[in-house]
Protein backbone atom coordinates (compact mmCIF):
# COMPACT_ATOMS: atom_id res chain seq x y z
CA UNK A 1 0.00 0.00 0.00
CA UNK A 2 1.23 3.43 -0.48
CA UNK A 3 2.16 5.48 2.40
CA UNK A 4 0.21 8.81 2.68
CA UNK A 5 1.94 12.06 2.91
CA UNK A 6 1.75 14.17 6.18
CA UNK A 7 1.27 18.16 5.34
CA UNK A 8 1.10 20.82 8.55
CA UNK A 9 -0.85 23.76 7.13
CA UNK A 10 -0.83 25.93 4.49
CA UNK A 11 -3.28 28.88 3.14
CA UNK A 12 -3.57 26.47 -0.02
CA UNK A 13 -4.29 22.92 1.60
CA UNK A 14 -7.14 25.03 4.02
CA UNK A 15 -9.92 24.22 1.88
CA UNK A 16 -9.54 20.58 2.30
CA UNK A 17 -10.07 21.60 6.30
CA UNK A 18 -13.44 22.76 5.54
CA UNK A 19 -14.38 20.05 2.97
CA UNK A 20 -12.94 17.11 4.34
CA UNK A 21 -14.94 17.73 8.15
CA UNK A 22 -18.08 18.87 6.72
CA UNK A 23 -18.81 15.42 4.80
CA UNK A 24 -18.39 13.79 7.89
CA UNK A 25 -19.99 15.75 10.39
CA UNK A 26 -23.08 16.13 8.27
CA UNK A 27 -22.83 12.49 7.50
CA UNK A 28 -23.35 11.79 10.98
CA UNK A 29 -24.77 15.28 12.74
CA UNK A 30 -25.20 18.82 11.93
CA UNK A 31 -22.92 21.67 11.70
CA UNK A 32 -22.99 24.10 14.38
CA UNK A 33 -21.72 27.56 14.81
CA UNK A 34 -18.19 26.55 16.13
CA UNK A 35 -17.59 24.23 13.61
CA UNK A 36 -18.07 27.31 10.28
CA UNK A 37 -16.00 29.02 12.48
CA UNK A 38 -12.63 26.92 12.95
CA UNK A 39 -13.29 25.21 9.48
CA UNK A 40 -13.32 28.48 7.36
CA UNK A 41 -10.68 30.27 9.76
CA UNK A 42 -8.25 27.81 10.53
CA UNK A 43 -5.17 29.41 10.08
CA UNK A 44 -6.96 32.98 12.86
CA UNK A 45 -8.66 30.26 15.06
CA UNK A 46 -5.78 27.21 15.64
CA UNK A 47 -2.46 28.02 14.05
CA UNK A 48 -2.07 31.71 14.72
CA UNK A 49 -3.42 30.62 18.53
CA UNK A 50 -0.68 28.34 18.95
CA UNK A 51 -2.52 25.14 17.59
CA UNK A 52 -1.64 23.05 14.18
CA UNK A 53 -3.32 21.60 11.72
CA UNK A 54 -2.35 18.75 9.44
CA UNK A 55 -3.16 17.15 6.32
CA UNK A 56 -2.82 13.51 4.90
CA UNK A 57 -2.26 12.69 1.29
CA UNK A 58 -3.02 9.41 -0.51
CA UNK A 59 -2.74 8.24 -3.96
CA UNK A 60 -1.98 11.79 -5.06
CA UNK A 61 -5.47 12.85 -2.78
CA UNK A 62 -5.97 14.73 0.32
CA UNK A 63 -7.71 12.23 2.47
CA UNK A 64 -7.33 13.14 5.59
CA UNK A 65 -6.94 16.08 8.25
CA UNK A 66 -7.65 16.67 12.29
CA UNK A 67 -5.87 19.50 14.31
CA UNK A 68 -5.39 20.48 17.60
CA UNK A 69 -5.28 23.84 19.79
CA UNK A 70 -4.55 25.15 23.06
CA UNK A 71 -7.03 24.85 25.57
CA UNK A 72 -5.20 25.86 28.62
CA UNK A 73 -1.45 26.17 30.10
CA UNK A 74 0.23 22.43 29.35
CA UNK A 75 -3.18 21.17 27.38
CA UNK A 76 -4.16 21.02 24.01
CA UNK A 77 -7.49 19.57 22.42
CA UNK A 78 -7.46 17.31 19.69
CA UNK A 79 -10.16 18.63 16.99
CA UNK A 80 -11.52 17.70 13.80
CA UNK A 81 -10.46 14.46 12.59
CA UNK A 82 -11.37 13.34 9.46
CA UNK A 83 -10.58 10.83 6.72
CA UNK A 84 -12.46 10.25 3.72
CA UNK A 85 -14.84 7.37 3.12
CA UNK A 86 -12.66 5.71 0.30
CA UNK A 87 -9.31 6.33 2.65
CA UNK A 88 -10.66 4.73 5.80
CA UNK A 89 -9.45 1.72 7.44
CA UNK A 90 -5.68 2.57 5.52
CA UNK A 91 -4.55 3.65 9.20
CA UNK A 92 -4.84 7.44 8.14
CA UNK A 93 -6.71 8.28 11.18
CA UNK A 94 -4.04 6.73 12.92
CA UNK A 95 -1.33 8.38 11.45
CA UNK A 96 -2.97 11.45 11.97
CA UNK A 97 -3.52 11.18 15.46
CA UNK A 98 -0.44 10.25 16.54
CA UNK A 99 1.42 13.09 14.15
CA UNK A 100 -0.65 15.17 16.60
CA UNK A 101 0.00 13.76 19.99
CA UNK A 102 3.84 13.73 19.08
CA UNK A 103 3.60 17.72 17.88
CA UNK A 104 1.60 18.27 21.19
CA UNK A 105 4.35 16.93 23.49
CA UNK A 106 7.02 18.89 21.70
CA UNK A 107 5.35 21.57 22.76
CA UNK A 108 5.70 20.65 26.43
CA UNK A 109 2.21 19.75 26.94
CA UNK A 110 1.17 17.75 30.09
CA UNK A 111 -2.21 16.29 28.33
CA UNK A 112 -4.39 16.43 24.98
CA UNK A 113 -7.96 15.83 25.50
CA UNK A 114 -10.79 15.03 22.86
CA UNK A 115 -14.15 15.00 22.50
CA UNK A 116 -16.37 12.91 20.36
CA UNK A 117 -19.52 10.39 20.04
CA UNK A 118 -20.07 6.98 20.96
CA UNK A 119 -22.02 6.46 17.73
CA UNK A 120 -18.70 6.77 16.00
CA UNK A 121 -17.27 3.16 16.97
CA UNK A 122 -13.68 2.91 15.11
CA UNK A 123 -12.90 6.05 16.31
CA UNK A 124 -13.30 5.56 19.56
CA UNK A 125 -11.41 2.43 19.37
CA UNK A 126 -8.79 3.99 17.74
CA UNK A 127 -8.16 6.73 20.42
CA UNK A 128 -8.38 3.44 22.92
CA UNK A 129 -5.47 1.90 20.91
CA UNK A 130 -3.43 4.65 20.98
CA UNK A 131 -3.61 5.45 25.05
CA UNK A 132 -6.86 7.78 25.00
CA UNK A 133 -8.52 7.30 28.06
CA UNK A 134 -12.63 8.11 29.57
CA UNK A 135 -13.14 10.91 31.51
CA UNK A 136 -16.01 12.65 32.83
CA UNK A 137 -17.39 15.07 30.49
CA UNK A 138 -18.69 18.61 31.37
CA UNK A 139 -22.29 19.84 30.77
CA UNK A 140 -23.26 21.19 26.99
CA UNK A 141 -19.46 21.32 26.05
CA UNK A 142 -20.42 20.61 22.61
CA UNK A 143 -23.76 19.49 21.39
CA UNK A 144 -23.12 16.29 19.75
CA UNK A 145 -20.28 15.54 21.54
CA UNK A 146 -21.26 12.15 24.66
CA UNK A 147 -17.40 11.02 25.56
CA UNK A 148 -14.24 12.71 26.82
CA UNK A 149 -11.41 11.47 26.21
CA UNK A 150 -7.64 12.16 27.37
CA UNK A 151 -4.13 11.06 27.31
CA UNK A 152 -1.22 12.71 29.68
CA UNK A 153 2.18 13.18 28.99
Amino acid sequence: MEQPILYTFSKELAPHFLAINQQWIEAHFCMEPFDWEQLKNPYENIVEKGGQVWFAAWQGKIVGTVAVKPIEDGAYELIKMGVLPEAQGKKIGRLLAESAITWTKSQGAQKIVLYSNTKLAPAIGLYLKIGFRETPIEAGKYARCDIKMEMEF
